[in-house]
């Protein structure tokens, strides 16, 4: 091709684009929905009897590259068990200042404690607000559930724990208390309302697991 022709071809394609017709999308009176592995805020889930997730590893805050994870681990003791396990994330904070919804947080985190949802309405005009507290991400608690501190009432230890969590048993709604606008079930719905999807629980999902004798699941 000749070499004045050059520019026309590389404004091709915004040409092409000219004479598309614009969809125009009346928001936030209508709220399309997501797509399901749409990445939007974060949400701590809990065990089936009401156990956070969290065990306190900070791995997250480690695996975020924008640092917007702050987390502070705390032992779990006789009298006041808020996790299966060792320790529990006492202290939890995203800041959606820095936070660029990569899910590399969700990816380093070992028991499922942190996932997304399809929450993407986060704009707000204070800094302050844009940080979210564990109270705000962590999901709230369902009919079933107890509220910790409590013993464990899944299994004797930890591990009974996990192998429910590697079967794909789940009882979370999502935090904090919406379902997401615009998500998988369509328009924003409060996971407290009448009308708000059903959660599969621990009483729901058949569990076996194949134990090999050395206490890992197979």
């Amino acid at each position: 091709m000749l070499d004045f022709l050059n520019p026309i071809k590389g404004f091709g394609v915004t040409f092409h684009e000219m004479f598309r017709k614009v969809e125009t999308v009346q928001y936030p009176e209508d709220k399309r929905p997501t797509a399901p592995r749409f990445h939007g805020h974060h949400q701590l889930n809990r065990w089936p009897d009401g156990l956070e997730k969290c065990i306190g590893c900070e791995l997250c805050a480690w695996a975020c590259p924008a640092d917007a994870i702050y987390v502070e681990g705390r032992d779990n003791t006789a009298e006041a068990r808020f996790s299966p396990g060792e320790r529990y994330g006492a202290v939890y904070q995203i800041n959606y200042l820095r936070c660029i919804l990569c899910g590399m947080c969700i990816e380093a985190c070992p028991t499922r404690a942190l996932t997304m949802t399809n929450e993407y309405e986060l704009a707000d005009d204070s800094r302050e607000n844009l940080i979210w507290t564990k109270e705000q991400l962590l999901a709230p608690l369902l009919p079933d559930m107890e509220p910790p501190p409590h013993p464990m009432r899944l299994g004797d230890d930890e591990k009974d724990y996990y192998r429910l969590g590697a079967a794909g048993v789940v009882a979370t709604a999502r935090a904090p208390g919406m379902s997401g606008p615009g998500g998988p079930s369509g328009p924003a719905v409060f996971a407290g309302a009448d009308d708000a999807p059903a959660t599969p629980g621990a009483g729901e999902v058949a569990v076996e697991v194949a134990d090999d004798g050395a206490g890992e699941v197979t």
